[in-house]
């Protein structure tokens, strides 16, 4: 049985979605790595190094997340520091697909990595952190959305 994982995502911002997930699969691993990915093709509202910030934040008392970013591929983290699990959350909202494809060609790639594929709780099935920006940017309000970190820091750059 691994004892680590990864989870890995842009985070655009961190969602209370995201820490559901993140504090369930702390129920089944000793230690899960957030992996704040570096995507090019992205235009991100927060940068890497606030998105890696927050994070650490939220779980300052709790040892056993840690939070680093990335910019290559999952596999490639995983190798090198060790990880054999890597932890995605489902929506009923067409994640499946993508994430089925996504975790098969990692497998692929590396043989020895696992992915744990847990459900989100149906309070936060609809929340992401795309929806989340699109709500904030319009004036609404996402404090429901977000850890009281994230919003604060959302609070912060609406001020400007």
């Amino acid at each position: 049985m691994y004892k680590n994982a990864v989870y890995a995502g842009t985070f655009d911002p961190f969602t209370k979605g995201h820490q559901d997930i993140l504090e369930r699969a702390m129920n089944l691993f000793d230690e899960v790595t957030v992996l704040v990915a570096i995507s090019p093709t992205k235009t991100p509202l927060f940068s890497t190094e606030q998105r890696v910030e927050m994070i650490q934040d939220i779980f300052k008392k709790d040892s056993r997340v840690k939070v680093a970013s990335w910019q290559g591929l999952l596999v490639d983290y995983a190798k090198n520091n060790g990880i054999g699990a890597v932890i995605r959350g489902l929506r009923p909202t067409g994640d499946f697909e993508n994430e089925f494809q996504m975790a098969a060609m990692n497998k692929k790639l590396y043989p020895e990595l696992e992915t744990v594929f847990l459900m989100t709780e149906g309070r936060y099935y609809f929340v992401s952190s795309s929806l989340v920006k699109e709500v904030y940017q319009h004036g609404g309000d996402v404090k429901e959305f977000v850890p009281a970190e994230v919003f604060k820091k959302l609070e912060e750059k609406m001020k400007g």
